[in-house]
């Protein structure tokens, strides 16, 4: 019984994410994607009480999705900007298919209150996976990361990917190439300005940097 409500569940996803990739997200029923799964109204509301729901769902795939594409991509490249474009591109990649509904995606990740927010503690399965990739990025690096940065790095370098996905959302450009261009752009800068970080009158800067976040962090 247990299976079948899975099989249930999983198929109820999978309409419904393939609905907002052929019908974008604003134009996708609860009760369209029921009928389209074959399913009764109440049988969707079941497994996803709202389409914020399925959201959390597409993000939780996105994010599995993401850490094999970029475990493949990650393989022979050891300088931390190449392992950064890496992780930042292939994580483009797998958003691509949702582009034309990443505006309400966000307007509706926005919400403090919003099951989908990538902050909110309802997306912390989905968020600790995609610090994963970062942590790999960085640990697998060479010439390694200051020591002293290998713990916070992998956080923030995930905001720093929000960022990247906020711009991806709302570059209208063809195949968004200026959200690669800034990608290819923003990787070496950023390696190149963690490397000053084991320069002893530069390290100085790099501990007031990571005690702000830390105390921020703390006071959450």
């Amino acid at each position: 019984m247990a299976a079948k409500s899975e099989q249930t569940r999983q198929l109820v996803a999978e309409v419904a994410l393939k609905m907002f990739r052929e019908v974008g997200f604003e134009k996708t029923t609860m009760r369209a994607i029921a009928q389209e799964a074959g399913v009764s109204v109440g049988n969707a509301y079941y497994y996803f009480a709202s389409k914020d729901e399925l959201v959390q769902e597409l993000y939780v795939q996105v994010q599995d999705e993401h850490a094999v594409v970029a475990a493949q991509a990650l393989e022979g490249v050891q300088d931390l900007a190449g392992r950064l474009k890496a992780v930042l591109h292939t994580g483009v990649d797998v958003m691509a298919p949702y582009h034309q509904f990443g505006s309400d995606f966000i307007a509706t990740a926005i919400r403090p209150s919003s099951p989908v927010n990538p902050f909110g503690e309802a997306s912390t399965a989905a968020r600790e996976a995609s610090l994963a990739i970062f942590r790999s990025a960085v640990e697998g690096s060479s010439p390694a990361v200051a020591k002293k940065l290998r713990g916070d790095l992998p956080e923030l370098l995930w905001l720093a990917y929000m960022g990247v996905a906020l711009f991806w959302v709302y570059d209208t450009s063809e195949n968004q190439r200026r959200t690669r261009k800034l990608i290819d752009g923003a990787a070496p800068l950023v390696a190149r300005g963690l490397s000053l970080a084991k320069i002893p009158g530069v390290s100085k800067m790099f501990d007031d940097v990571l005690g702000l976040v830390r105390n921020v962090k703390e006071d959450s």
